[in-house]
């Protein structure tokens, strides 16, 4: 990137976040929060050994939430200037006043705010240029070539870097903030035998470049991953023991949260209602929340609220010892905020003795899926019903690729049925598993 840098100091962003705050308590607000943030990257990408795109990208903005009693109003804006601050301001009191008092509304409760600065390591700056981002691209994509004579296509290697920055204050006296970076190199290439074509993509990410993957490993397991779609076979509708490969158990995680969050419990809209303290999972299963992770994906020293967050066990023994709830969310339901507006923080499900491998011999005879389509998931009934493709296990190895399937059971018999979790876990997210082995879903071919 030509630049380097932020346009505002740090110390700007706060002075604006201080300024917002002094207006709306001018201008007669009982309380208010302000979030302002910039942010830039680049990435680019190539194809068939061509660059096919170069892009920059630098933004900012400013939310400004305003309370009047029990009245919220917000409103944003993308000009720092000081009367596009002002207007801001005023905007959000003008909707407060018009606004259906709502007696969870307002800040957090002062106790709960974070107050003590917590340097995580989340910024690592990635120094470069365009044309090193257009070589290691063109390195990435050229292993996926190498790899195997049958990768004859791609839909492309990127590299991305981004860097942001942001400051988050109430009239409470809270005041937090810091920088981050996010980085990734991705590839996506397709293998063709004959008529038949599959593809798949593989990628790395991270806070710190230098953890990333080599984009030549990066190259090779999306060719092998491509190949080893080719030529799939049909297989018989029944009910079979499934792997769900461990980029996807992630998203089963991702469900089991929608369902213990704030917002589906207190809309009466999940099928985990009123499961608190309840066995949800097998015995074995732990999971846990660690927010403070140095240099993780989804480390923060405090939530979308200001609400510190806080180690904890959220299942133990397979029972649901907490839910996810922001302080509007905790209100609605008579429960403190756990600080999780936003989402989760490093969900770390306790990894098994396991391999895919060895999850694969455990399973015997089943159906290992490493790809889903669909949103076929009923957060109130539980129903899932997803399209997905994968490979066939005969006696605990892989017989045969298969696509244009259905699986299909209810997410609260799933988690009950958790046989056994991996220890192939792949670092990409917010949430962290090996791979999960369920007793059975239904497959229809």
């Amino acid at each position: 990137m030509a630049e380097k840098q932020f346009s505002n100091e740090f110390a700007t962003l706060q002075q604006l976040a201080s300024d917002a705050l002094a207006h709306a308590r001018l201008k007669g607000a009982t309380a208010c929060e302000v979030d302002v943030s910039e942010g830039f990257g680049q990435s680019v990408s190539v194809r068939c050994g061509e660059v096919e795109t170069i892009e920059y990208n630098r933004d900012k903005g400013m939310g400004v939430s305003v309370y009047v009693g029990q009245r919220r109003g917000y409103a944003s804006t993308s000009d720092f200037s000081p009367r596009a601050l002002r207007e801001t301001v005023e905007a959000a009191l003008n909707i407060a006043r018009f606004t259906a008092e709502d007696d969870c509304a307002g800040l957090p409760d002062p106790e709960l705010l974070a107050t003590e600065p917590m340097d995580l390591d989340l910024y690592h700056p990635w120094e470069l240029p365009v044309e090193a981002a257009i070589e290691l691209a063109g390195r990435c994509e050229a292993a996926a070539f190498e790899t195997d004579e049958r990768i004859n296509n791609s839909e492309g290697a990127s590299v991305s870097t981004q860097q942001a920055q942001f400051v988050a204050a109430n009239s409470l006296g809270f005041m937090g903030g810091y920088p981050t970076s996010r980085h990734y190199i991705a590839c996506s290439v397709i293998a063709g035998e004959q008529e038949a074509m599959q593809r798949d993509d593989w990628y790395t990410t991270h806070r710190n470049a230098t953890a990333l993957e080599a984009p030549e490993a990066v190259g090779q397991q999306a060719a092998r991953r491509a190949v080893a779609r080719l030529n799939p076979k049909k297989i018989s509708t029944g009910s079979f023991p499934v792997i769900f490969e461990a980029p996807l158990a992630a998203g089963l995680l991702g469900n089991f949260v929608q369902a213990v969050s704030g917002g589906a419990l207190y809309r009466k809209s999940s099928f985990l209602l009123d499961h608190l303290g309840r066995q949800v999972f097998p015995e074995f299963v732990q999971l846990q929340e660690l927010p403070h992770l140095p240099g993780a994906l989804a480390s923060s020293p405090f939530d979308n609220d200001g609400v510190r967050t806080r180690e904890r066990q959220v299942v133990r023994d397979g029972v649901l010892q907490g839910y996810f709830l922001s302080v509007y969310s905790g209100r609605k339901l008579g429960l403190p905020s756990t600080g999780n507006a936003g989402g989760s923080h490093n969900l770390i499900l306790t990894p098994g003795e396991h391999d895919l491998d060895g999850l694969l011999a455990q399973m015997g005879r089943g159906l290992l899926v490493t790809e889903l389509l669909g949103h076929g998931v009923n957060y109130v009934t539980g129903d899932y019903s997803r399209g997905a493709a994968g490979f066939w296990v005969e006696d605990g190895r892989i017989a045969h690729p298969v696509e244009e399937i259905t699986i299909a059971g209810n997410l609260k018999d799933m988690f009950r049925n958790i046989r056994a979790v991996g220890r192939d876990v792949q670092v990409r997210g917010s949430k962290r598993t090996g791979s999960i082995l369920l007793d059975a879903l239904t497959v229809a071919a």
